[in-house]
């Protein structure tokens, strides 16, 4: 057995990559639930602040504004339960590379715009380079959690472990 297979093996090691992947499963459940939630309350907006990146049409970026907070409560539903954490995770990572390209695009364009990433986007008319550096680095944060979870799916207090431990038995 290599020296890393048996450092994984040991319980201390074993425990902090259970509680970390428990930390990152709820904190992007949480992040993307709220993100969701805000924007469900006004999908029109959603749909306008979409439009604002210039990437797709108009029309489709009325309907990926209304699909999108869908798509991140339902995500976030599964990290909050832990079911099918990995392909949760997964997605996560997907949306997050999505929402950095975007907003690398937009910087690169030169356009002066809130992400909209929390609801309340719109065109910002000074100062929007500073935010796009935080905006990036915060997704590199979420990437990073999602990718955490991708690499090690079972965490505590998810019914992925019961449902896993069940078909074991």
């Amino acid at each position: 057995m290599t020296v890393a297979a048996e450092r994984a093996r040991h319980p201390l090691v074993r425990f902090a990559h259970t509680w970390a992947g428990t930390a990152a499963r709820l904190f992007l459940a949480a992040v993307l639930g709220y993100a969701g939630l805000v924007k469900m309350g006004d999908l029109t907006a959603a749909g306008r602040d979409v439009a604002l990146y210039r990437i797709v049409p108009a029309d489709a970026a009325q309907a990926v504004g209304g699909a999108l907070p869908f798509a991140e409560v339902a995500v976030a539903l599964l990290l909050l339960a832990g079911l099918a954490t990995r392909a949760a995770a997964a997605v996560t990572a997907v949306l997050m590379v999505v929402y950095i390209a975007a907003i690398t695009s937009v910087w690169a364009r030169g356009l002066s715009i809130d992400c909209g990433c929390f609801g309340g986007g719109g065109t910002l008319t000074s100062g929007a380079e500073r935010g796009y550096a935080i905006d990036i680095a915060r997704d590199l944060l979420f990437l990073g959690a999602a990718v955490l979870l991708i690499r090690n799916p079972r965490t505590k207090y998810a019914l992925d472990r019961w449902v896993l431990d069940a078909k074991e038995a």
